[in-house]
């Protein structure tokens, strides 16, 4: 019974610093002179909607929104073009491929001589 009443003081005592912490937290915020209003608290949307800078407000969030939709626009046009050269770099690389195989091919059976210089030489028989 003796480690029920120390766990329930240590719960009792936890509680009351985690409340307490509370209450100082909550009493600060009330008492900041520098505080802004909750965007929606009735006076912040009351002031907003009578304010005249509202329908200014509105045109450049529009104008923003459009703007964002040319550069989604144009960013789906860049995808398209990288995604278009990527398959034309890995087909070229398929022929190099191709053409390297091709030319140790006729070196390899002496129908070709390639030199340092990478110049090749066709060998006559």
């Amino acid at each position: 019974m003796s480690k029920q009443v120390v766990a329930f003081f240590f719960a009792f005592i936890i509680t009351a610093i985690v409340a307490l912490s509370m209450l100082v937290v909550g009493v600060n915020a009330a008492s900041n002179p520098n505080g802004v209003a909750a965007s929606n608290s009735p006076t912040a949307a009351s002031a907003s909607v009578s304010s005249s800078t509202d329908t200014t407000s509105q045109a450049q969030i529009a104008q923003l929104q459009s703007q964002v939709a040319q550069y989604q626009a144009r960013d789906q046009q860049y995808q398209a073009a990288l995604s278009s050269d990527n398959q034309q770099l890995a087909q070229a690389s398929q022929e190099m491929q191709m053409i390297q195989q091709l030319l140790l091919y006729l070196q390899n059976h002496g129908l070709i001589q390639i030199n340092s210089q990478g110049q090749i030489n066709v060998v006559g028989n």
